[in-house]
């Protein structure tokens, strides 16, 4: 609906702008990674994998865009 909004097609409906964003996460718990970040609680894993799908997706923006390069950086 917000996107309709924003295109112009929302029939004059100004009020999902207000709704917040809101994604669904499926996590594959027998992925490597997953096995990983559950083994030793690598929550650094765990973020730089949830951050990666965010910009796989173009949703990784701004400050946390800076922090998955710089996480990066150090991990490497």
């Amino acid at each position: 609906m917000k996107d309709m909004q924003r295109t112009g097609g929302g029939g004059g409906m100004q009020m999902f702008g207000s709704l917040p964003d809101s994604f669904d996460v499926t996590v594959n718990a027998n992925s490597p990674i997953a096995q990983k970040a559950l083994a030793d609680g690598g929550e650094t894993i765990a973020k730089q994998a949830f951050d990666l799908a965010l910009l796989a997706q173009g949703l990784l923006k701004g400050e946390a865009l800076t922090a998955f390069v710089k996480r990066s950086t150090e991990l490497l």
